[in-house]
């Protein structure tokens, strides 16, 4: 089985989307993702976190990329899984 080399590239890519223009146009993804998590409320009718709603978003992307292989899919997670990290309320 050929084994494919670690993309640095891909990391890159996922720090530029969330560190760019896409923060300026959404905000802080704390403060997003706050936004988000309490129409999830509503709709879950359950607390739910600024952190969780970055880490749900990151299956969300996993999801399509079962479906379908795309680099964005794995870019995006990987900037999930860094704005969730950015916008735990705990340190």
């Amino acid at each position: 089985m050929p084994r494919r080399h670690i993309d640095a590239t891909l990391a890159q890519e996922a720090i530029n989307l969330v560190t760019g223009p896409r923060q300026q146009s959404y905000a802080h993804p704390a403060v997003n993702f706050a936004r988000i998590a309490k129409g999830w409320e509503m709709i879950l009718g359950q607390p739910v976190t600024p952190e969780q709603v970055g880490l749900c978003m990151v299956i969300v992307k996993l999801a399509r990329q079962v479906n379908a292989h795309s680099r964005d899919n794995y870019a995006d997670a990987i900037g999930y899984l860094l704005t969730a990290d950015a916008a735990r309320e705990d340190d």
